[in-house]
């Protein structure tokens, strides 16, 4: 359930018609969300509420954003809504995993909000475990995309136009039989779940995903999010002078939490 609070609470109370809705997976690595977190940041956006929901891990903390000591005492929980109008963006940040068997009543919880707000599609960041592929996605891009039928006719043709790879299906039963095709994403959390029942739906929805491993997955976020910024062109492309290329990484505004990533340095005492 979406509770409105702050100052730009007002516009959202009716919803967001015609915005895209992006969110995280909450998935292996956690690119998805340190790639939100760079939207956020980066696109200075306004937080416009919570998202209310007993399918996460209670969390309360400080102000992930935070740009001085003023308002670094703000509290952030668990899901929070942030807002763009001005580029018809809404964000749903997540901040902790699941609680057990509550993959479903989250899905049909946040479907049923994006129905209910009259958000144009969903754009689901992901990721999955990179030594679980198969031979063909071991090849090229470690990038790989999914639509919705009811997306697909909207956008399919930009995507191909800018070369991406779509996620192929394994087999269902592999060294037995290959006939049999279906969708695998392991270590994507609700990812499958979420896309299959906006399918269902008639809800637009794409998923972007990056193949990874735990570990420092900031590269991974900064990856997944240029990738994101290639369809909808949310901070533009600077040519470098040096080499004439056009790299958007260094544009991307790093939050202020990054900095507890790896918790503190080790204690002197132990020396």
């Amino acid at each position: 359930m979406f509770v409105p609070c702050g100052p730009g609470a007002g516009s959202s109370s009716s919803g967001f018609p015609g915005f895209t809705l992006l969110m995280p997976a909450v998935s292996v690595g956690n690119v998805g969300q340190l790639a939100v977190d760079l939207v956020i940041s980066t696109l200075n956006m306004t937080k416009v509420g919570y998202f209310y929901t007993d399918c996460l891990v209670p969390m309360v903390g400080n102000n992930p954003y935070a740009t001085a000591e003023e308002n670094s005492v703000e509290l952030s929980i668990n899901a929070e809504v942030y807002s763009l109008p001005s580029k018809k963006l809404v964000v749903l940040q997540i901040r902790s995993p699941f609680i057990k068997n509550k993959y479903r009543p989250f899905c049909q919880a946040l479907l049923s909000w994006v129905e209910t707000s009259k958000c144009a599609r969903v754009i689901l960041l992901s990721s999955s475990h990179a030594y679980q592929r198969d031979d063909e996605q071991l090849l090229g891009t470690p990038l790989r995309y999914l639509l919705t039928p009811h997306l697909e006719r909207a956008v399919g043709g930009l995507l191909q136009e800018l070369n991406w790879k779509e996620m192929e299906k394994a087999a269902a039963y592999p060294g037995i039989s290959d006939a049999e095709k279906v969708l695998h994403i392991p270590g994507g959390g609700i990812t499958k779940r979420l896309f299959t029942e906006s399918c269902s739906k008639g809800i637009q929805m794409a998923v972007l995903l990056k193949f990874c491993s735990e570990g420092d997955n900031i590269p991974d976020a900064f990856t997944l999010v240029n990738y994101l910024n290639e369809w909808l062109q949310l901070i533009k492309s600077e040519v470098s002078a040096s080499n004439n290329s056009t790299d958007i990484s260094s544009q991307w505004k790093i939050p202020s939490s990054w900095r507890l990533l790896f918790g503190n340095g080790l204690p002197p005492a132990l020396f």
